[in-house]
């Protein structure tokens, strides 16, 4: 595509999302009409959030979930796997149970890198000398993100796209200005806000073509150390070309909170649940595109279909893969 094609494009695509915005305003208008002036823009005057008064809310709200679980610093690291696999999130913020403040946030990398991953395992060899059970019982505090990217509750929707961009995380808490949890903005938010929506952009204009796989006899642990280092969330499984699913982090969190992890423990050692294939976690109901379907329907597929990425195919062959957040740099394009 032309560099003037390319500009013409992301107009396009920006006045669609901007008209998609003004019907989301009007709707949470009418649900909240306090929040708005007569002229149906955002009111410049004081907004109860907190029972006190604050900025006026941003755009930023008609996209962001507002009803927020969070979780106290003392919740034991299995409290906050528990929280995720029973709610469905990759991530939960950490919040101080009377104040409501934000204190830090805990998501699905976080748990596999203190479960084998990375730097938080030490945790586990040092603090437990490798006991699962021993160590799962610690509290989030010691695992948790403590430097939060997070947004304010007046922010605008291309300032928290390049804030999750430029922090390279998937979601941000929204904050008031005691930096009180009000509101949480995910990809996936974004994701649903364009679906639909014809863009003049194709899968094909933002895919990743280098695409990272491991095999499916590759173990728990392998994956997990790759997710860490290369910061993914998913991992599709090849073996001999043949795309046989895809691995999330998520998954592996799963692993330990719906149980099965403990039952491949003999002595309570870590290595003997991650020691297990990969295969084990596939994801095998598998979604899929080709390069020339557009952005929005892509970004349609994934909402209906509940899967955080598409792989691409091209005659039969895996030739790339797109992600929900190549949906945020289309965003801002």
């Amino acid at each position: 595509m032309s560099i003037h094609n390319k500009k013409k494009s992301a107009t396009q695509m920006n006045m669609k999302v901007r008209e998609r915005l003004n019907s989301h305003t009007k709707n949470v208008q009418k649900k909240n009409p306090h929040l708005f002036s007569s002229d149906g823009l955002l009111d410049v005057g004081p907004v109860d959030f907190d029972a006190k008064e604050a900025k006026h809310p941003g755009e930023i709200l008609t996209l962001a979930t507002g009803d927020v679980v969070s979780i106290p610093p003392t919740t034991t690291i299995m409290g906050s796997i528990k929280t995720m696999t029973s709610k469905g999130f990759r991530r939960v913020p950490v919040t101080d149970a009377g104040t409501k403040r934000l204190e830090g946030i805990v998501t699905s990398t976080d748990i596999i890198d203190f479960l084998g991953g990375g730097e938080r395992n030490r945790l586990v060899q040092e603090h437990y000398k490798g006991n699962l059970l021993a160590a799962i019982n610690a509290e989030v505090r010691e695992i948790m993100q403590h430097n939060v990217a997070c947004a304010d509750f007046s922010a605008g929707i291309d300032e928290v796209i390049t804030t999750m961009l430029d922090d390279k995380t998937g979601g941000v808490p929204i904050v008031n200005k005691d930096r009180r949890l009000i509101g949480i903005c995910t990809e996936k938010d974004f994701l649903r806000f364009i679906a639909g929506i014809f863009t003049n952009k194709t899968v094909g204009d933002y895919m990743s073509t280098n695409v990272t796989t491991i095999s499916p006899d590759a173990t728990i642990v392998d994956a997990a150390r790759i997710m860490v280092k290369r910061g993914f969330r998913r991992l599709p499984i090849v073996r001999d070309g043949v795309l046989l699913g895809i691995v999330t982090a998520s998954n592996i969190v799963q692993f330990i909170g719906n149980g099965d992890a403990f039952e491949k423990l003999i002595t309570g050692n870590i290595n003997e649940a991650f020691d297990e294939p990969i295969s084990a976690l596939i994801s095998k109901d598998l979604v899929w595109t080709s390069a020339e379907m557009d952005l929005g329907d892509a970004a349609n597929l994934m909402v209906d279909k509940n899967v955080g990425s598409l792989p691409i195919f091209d005659d039969g062959k895996l030739c790339g893969i797109i992600t929900e957040r190549d949906f945020l740099k289309a965003m801002i394009d």
